[in-house]
């Protein structure tokens, strides 16, 4: 969930394809899909037909395609042309905080840092230059499964934007002097991000619901770690993980695919494949049922996350999870709407002034994931928050409607679609997606998939996931009020 200040990364939408059960899905061919529920329907008005909702499945055919190529060397290449003057083009690697130990905790943010403190060819001003001149963007951020390097520039910039990439990747010089000054960054960075308290409780969430494992550890890494990492640790994890099979070149713009593939070629070509040492296992990570409580009673607010194991990215279950958590939605006393939200939980919180906001949310791994509410309460109100919260979990475990299913399902879709606006946000799916499930999920697919979603679906899967199982509960601020461990999991079957 968390990532580094660097950027921040979207939650994935899209489920690994054939994962869900056969009797669950509806499945065409290309370019016979149609989706039941309103998409069928037409609003009328008088004597007027309004067909935008019958037209939508056949404008989502109309998305460029997703190309997909592959080097010998095992680096995936995808792009999708969409003919306009600026593309994003990035290199997405299967390496994040994961993949590290305890030693070593913090390594990959580290180099995520140093990537644009010189090469052998640029030094930081030629590269800070270089950038500048071209009206370019060039980034990068780090999550716990995930490292990405990403420049947006004109379209016809793009081989340049690629041979940075490649630099930057390859030739990163790793000097002495840029490690001790990035060493304080760092840390300053890390002190920064103890004052943001929604960072804060999900670092404690992951380290109590995933203890013991790398899930569990920061992205950046404690303090000693940053403090001692050197130069042979940052050439090391280099060497393990940036090779050809875990990495992603993905673009989205104005983008030829048959140009990027020989840019990759070019200067991806060389990259070490996986062959005799084999590819780094990825660590299994256990979720263990638990709490964090840091009690500070001078704190005006308390800031509270709760969550139980949810799937992985490939799992059946992760689309139905995904309208469930779009069913609980999010409030803050922003909202203009009131009590006629959409949200049940949200209807309750605002008529009883429960809390200052809340959010649902849904992160997935590779084979595990987190689902849950993150709230902001007041000491005397977080006890009655906490028990309408689990009262509207235990509601979708036995009795969520089929118009409720209906509106969270249009709701999901149209966000998903929202994300998807510009170059940046496409390219960040298509690396993501291809790291996650070796393709890119169509739009016309993913929506189909979606639709087939119904209310004993949500009742089943959440029954599986949420009802009698054991939370994990990070909490931070004046807590004297909140219900002991025991009391919230006894709630968890019926509050």
């Amino acid at each position: 969930m968390l990532l580094s200040s660097c950027s921040c990364v979207k939650m994935a939408a899209a489920v690994k394809a054939g994962c869900l059960a056969g009797r669950r899905l509806l499945w065409a061919l290309p370019g016979h899909l149609i989706a039941r529920g309103s998409g069928k329907r037409s609003l009328h008005l008088g004597r007027c037909r309004f067909r935008a909702t019958k037209l939508a499945p056949q404008i989502a055919l109309n998305v460029p395609e997703t190309k997909v190529s592959s080097l010998e060397n095992g680096l995936r290449v995808a792009s999708e042309d969409s003919g306009l003057s600026t593309c994003t083009v990035g290199l997405w690697i299967d390496a994040g905080s994961r993949y590290e130990n305890e030693k070593n905790n913090g390594t990959a943010h580290f180099l995520e840092h140093m990537a644009f403190k010189g090469t052998k060819k640029r030094s930081q001003l030629d590269l800070e230059l270089e950038i500048e001149n071209m009206g370019a963007h060039l980034n990068a951020y780090t999550s716990r499964e995930q490292t990405v390097y990403y420049a947006k520039a004109f379209s016809k910039d793009l081989p340049r934007a690629v041979e940075i990439l490649a630099d930057i990747i390859q030739n990163s010089t790793l000097g002495e002097a840029e490690i001790e000054r990035e060493r304080g960054v760092i840390l300053r960075e890390m002190q920064e991000v103890e004052t943001n308290l929604q960072e804060v409780v999900f670092d404690y969430l992951h380290a109590t619901a995933y203890q013991d494992t790398s899930l569990g550890r920061t992205i950046l890494g404690p303090t000693e770690n940053i403090k001692s990492i050197n130069r042979n640790d940052l050439v090391e994890y280099i060497t393990t993980h940036y090779k050809g099979p875990r990495m992603v070149l993905a673009a989205a713009g104005g983008v030829a695919h048959d140009e990027l593939l020989e840019l990759a070629k070019y200067h991806f070509g060389n990259l070490p494949s996986i062959v005799k040492e084999g590819a780094p296992a990825l660590p299994p990570c256990r979720f263990t049922g638990s709490e964090i409580r840091v009690q500070d009673d001078k704190m005006p607010l308390a800031h509270i996350a709760i969550a139980v194991e949810a799937a992985g990215w490939c799992h059946p279950d992760t689309i139905p999870l995904m309208v469930a958590n779009t069913l609980i939605g999010n409030w803050d006393r922003s909202f203009g709407s009131g009590v006629n939200l959409s949200s049940k939980l949200a209807q309750v919180v605002c008529h009883g002034n429960l809390c200052h906001s809340f959010q649902s949310f849904n992160t997935c791994y590779t084979d595990t994931g987190l689902w849950g509410v993150y709230m902001v309460c007041e000491g005397s109100t977080m006890e009655e928050m906490m028990h309408f919260v689990q009262k509207e979990w235990v509601r979708l475990c036995t009795s969520v409607t089929e118009s409720e299913v209906a509106r969270a399902k249009n709701l999901l879709k149209t966000n998903m679609l929202l994300q998807l606006d510009g170059s940046t946000p496409i390219c960040e799916d298509i690396g993501r997606q291809m790291l996650c499930y070796n393709r890119r999920i169509p739009i016309p697919e993913l929506e189909a998939r979606i639709e087939a979603i119904d209310a004993q679906i949500i009742r089943d899967v959440c029954t599986k996931y949420i009802y009698d199982k054991c939370p994990a509960i990070a909490a931070v601020g004046p807590l004297e009020k909140l219900p002991d461990y025991n009391r919230l999991r006894s709630s968890m079957n019926w509050p």
